[in-house]
């Protein structure tokens, strides 16, 4: 039986202004961030019937969203999106983004896909507590909760270039572990 249900007729009401704020964080753009938002009420109203009620409404509109933002960088192809913190791996013939292509798409869940992301969950997580605490503060800040250049910068008192340094120390880690633990 799903914990949490789903109401779209309180979406707009509930979510948008948080929905918003996360998204104009993210694209700078107050009208790119409306777009996006409105895409997000869309998709989720196509796919409401993949809701399956482990997760709020607000976390599934969120990770909904998410998506929606990945693909808005991926169409402009703009520095911020090439910025965003990505592992990739090599393996001799082959090479990509494993974050991509490895996790499962939200909106076409099967319970082998749950059980893919809950070991790769594991994997991550494995990974991270491998690295120095400075490292995996940065990286899950960066990468895992989202959070901008400066926001960060200001609550570690680190410089921009530092904490780049620091991204690509901790992503570089992450992959070989990855690689080791995950690919393997």
């Amino acid at each position: 039986m799903p914990k949490h249900l789903i109401n779209p007729d309180h979406w707009i009401d509930r979510y948008s202004d948080y929905l918003f704020n996360f998204t104009v964080s993210r694209v700078s753009d107050r009208e790119i961030a409306k777009d996006l938002v409105q895409d997000t009420f869309f998709a989720a109203l196509k796919s409401m019937k993949n809701f399956k009620g482990e997760a709020s409404e607000r976390t599934w509109l969120t990770a909904i969203l998410k998506r929606k933002i990945i693909d808005h960088y991926r169409k402009t192809n703009s520095i911020k999106g090439q910025a965003e913190v990505r592992m990739s791996y090599n393996s001799g013939e082959e090479e990509g983004d494993w974050l991509e292509e490895r996790v499962a798409d939200p909106f076409d869940k099967t319970a082998e896909d749950s059980l893919e992301n809950d070991e790769l969950g594991d994997a991550i997580y494995g990974c991270l507590e491998k690295l120095p605490e400075k490292q995996a503060t940065v990286f899950k800040m960066k990468t895992i909760e989202g959070l901008d250049t400066e926001t960060i910068c200001n609550e570690l008192n680190i410089t921009a270039s530092n904490l780049w340094v620091i991204v690509h120390r901790a992503r570089t880690a992450m992959a070989e572990c990855m690689e080791k633990t995950w690919f393997n």
